[in-house]
């Protein structure tokens, strides 16, 4: 059954929608957001704070009552939204160092040349009538953006905003149908609702990092799945976009990331679809210079604000490209 969360707005996190399929915690984390503790944590205080640190000892506290009897899949889901949450009481991201702040532009710098290896006709259509484009962008918690505090941080509303400044007489829609924890199975299960029935113009479909990332073993039967899935969202009349793993050490300690990695090169070649390698990208940023941990957050997965900033903003000049 579908299920979603929403920050609640009195605890200071912008409203962000985390799309979850049936999580036991759910109920219990609700009830958290709905009862905050009396101090107050707002996004000017400092994390140090007295009001701020006895919020966050509370709240932790109550989650670990609730998180404790959840196991396996779930509790690996919530523990990282319930990070999350924190991350969000205790403030906005802290006054970063001038060369982490930097590292965005460094990461595109590293990848000046990237190429979808596809054409886009139904988006360079759209954008040379002057007619509104409009994008899903389907996947899972990082297309959610997980790890940022505002909708504007994810990768989907960088790449919205890159491309209006790019091609500025444009109109450009976004949907985010990113949902925490999804497979390849569980997107394609989700296309008729959350994506077809946006009738988009263009489809960006980040897969297969939750096929490997938990110990998952991608096959032939995986590899056909992601076949059909292509071919469906084909079949709307959209332009189509996969987006590959990311290139963090989560991913890296996987066994089958190099055989997700291959399968989705393939489909995309067999199927002449649009290829964005946010893994590739994040690569050639770390061997140019850029600080991993400047890109990838402390658990070792999701992006950190520096990385979806660089993976958007790539994407869209990259889309951009093929749309001539």
């Amino acid at each position: 059954m579908r299920r979603d969360w929403i920050v609640a707005a009195d605890m200071e996190y912008h409203p962000f929608r985390y799309r979850l399929a049936g999580h036991c915690l759910i109920p219990g984390l609700m009830r958290v957001a709905r009862s905050p503790p009396k101090s107050t944590c707002n996004q000017k205080q400092t994390f140090d704070a007295k009001g701020c640190q006895e919020r966050i000892h509370q709240l932790l506290g109550n989650m670990g009552r609730i998180i404790l009897p959840c196991v396996s899949r779930t509790a690996r889901t919530i523990a990282s939204i319930g990070a999350a949450v924190i991350v969000g009481l205790s403030s906005t991201a802290p006054s970063r160092a001038q060369n982490e702040a930097s590292s965005g532009e460094r990461c595109l710098a590293a990848n000046s040349d990237v190429s979808l290896g596809a054409q886009l006709p139904r988006t360079a259509a759209r954008l040379r009538s002057g007619a509104p484009l409009k994008i899903v962008a389907i996947g899972s918690s990082s297309t959610v953006g997980l790890w940022v505090l505002r909708s504007a941080a994810t990768y989907p509303e960088v790449m919205r905003r890159e491309l209006s400044r790019l091609r500025s007489n444009a109109t450009i829609d976004v949907i985010n149908s990113g949902r925490v924890g999804d497979t390849i199975p569980n997107n394609i299960a989700r296309f008729e609702r959350d994506v077809f029935a946006h009738t988009p113009d263009l489809v960006i479909w980040q897969l297969g990092t939750n096929d490997v990332a938990w110990g998952g073993r991608p096959d032939q039967g995986l590899k056909r799945n992601v076949i059909e899935g292509v071919r469906a969202l084909k079949a709307g009349s959209a332009d189509v976009v996969l987006m590959d793993l990311q290139y963090a050490p989560q991913v890296l300690a996987s066994a089958g990331y190099s055989t997700m990695e291959d399968i989705i090169i393939d489909v995309a070649k067999q199927e002449r679809v649009g290829l964005f390698s946010r893994f590739a990208l994040m690569r050639n940023s770390v061997s140019a210079g850029v600080a991993q941990s400047a890109l990838v957050t402390w658990d070792g997965l999701h992006n950190t604000a520096d990385g979806y900033d660089c993976i958007g903003r790539a994407l869209a000049r990259a889309i951009s490209t093929s749309a001539r």
